[in-house]
């Protein structure tokens, strides 16, 4: 019998499988007058996605903390949808900046301020990705009953692009390593008259998180595939200001770790640092 470990709200609910494993499942009515340790009735389920490991199911408690719970379940049938549909595995901590990209476009697009994002359009690079989030603008549309611009189809792409995994890779945080990076990049930051206030702490927030994650990846072997090169020279002369700072923090952070970053890195470097101090086009 399928347990209830969590209610979220009458349409969905966090349950007990089995074997130590837990899964969302969701469908209209499902949770409805149920609490922790009743049955679901499995004809009402519609959609379920599992959480296999430990980290799955701590990463969902972090997203809860902070995120609606329709904003992750989309999250979750997104990339299940990736996983499904073209094998497409990411890490964990996508979860987290997916859901977080998700939430801060959905508030602006409400509150009539969203902005467009100038991130490039790859998808000749990366047509699987770019596949993948532009389905993910028909479940939002179906989901949250708001439709995303089709430019985010450029920043939902990256998410994948930057966090491509496999089922068995786990990135382990390491508090050492990620205290070092976040003291060079708040320095840095900091000198350029970067902080976090309330206009950009969506962008600040979501940069932190990449930056917490990326001590854990230095030392996983690196398969993705790099960049057009040409790419880094467009952003160069693009948003010029966004480079230089960007620049600063990337080879900072080698020369304090004694490692090689990747390549792709800069190119999210200049996208976050861009999205934060708002860089005019240059052309």
């Amino acid at each position: 019998m399928v347990q209830i470990v969590q209610v979220f709200n009458n349409n969905s609910a966090l349950v007990d499988i089995g074997d130590h494993r837990q899964a969302i499942v969701s469908g209209k009515g499902i949770a409805f007058n149920r609490h922790k340790g009743s049955s679901i009735v499995s004809d009402k389920v519609d959609k379920i996605f599992y959480l296999d490991t430990k980290e799955s199911q701590k990463t969902l408690y972090f997203l809860l903390k902070d995120i609606p719970i329709d904003i992750v379940t989309t999250t979750y049938e997104i990339i299940d949808y990736g996983v499904k549909k073209y094998n497409y595995n990411v890490l964990d901590y996508a979860y987290i900046t997916l859901s977080d990209h998700i939430l801060g476009s959905y508030q602006r697009i409400l509150k009539g301020n969203y902005v467009e994002n100038l991130i490039p359009d790859m998808h000749d690079q990366y047509p699987v990705e770019y596949a993948i989030a532009n389905h993910a603008l028909l479940v939002i549309e179906n989901n949250l009953r708001v439709v995303f611009p089709k430019s985010e189809i450029r920043g939902i792409a990256l998410h994948f692009i930057n966090a491509k995994g496999n089922e068995s890779q786990t990135v382990t945080l390491k508090k050492n390593e990620s205290e070092d990076i976040n003291e060079i990049v708040n320095k840095i930051l900091n000198r350029n008259q970067i902080f976090r206030v309330d206009a950009n702490s969506n962008y600040y927030d979501r940069f932190m998180i990449h930056l917490q994650y990326l001590a854990g990846r230095l030392d996983e072997p690196e398969d993705k595939k790099e960049l057009n090169p040409n790419l880094e020279v467009e952003m160069r002369n693009s948003y010029p200001d966004s480079f230089e700072i960007a620049n600063d923090i990337y080879e900072a952070i080698q020369e304090k770790l004694g490692k090689d970053l990747s390549s792709n890195e800069l190119i999210y470097f200049i996208i976050h640092i861009q999205r934060l101090i708002q860089e005019d086009v240059k052309s």
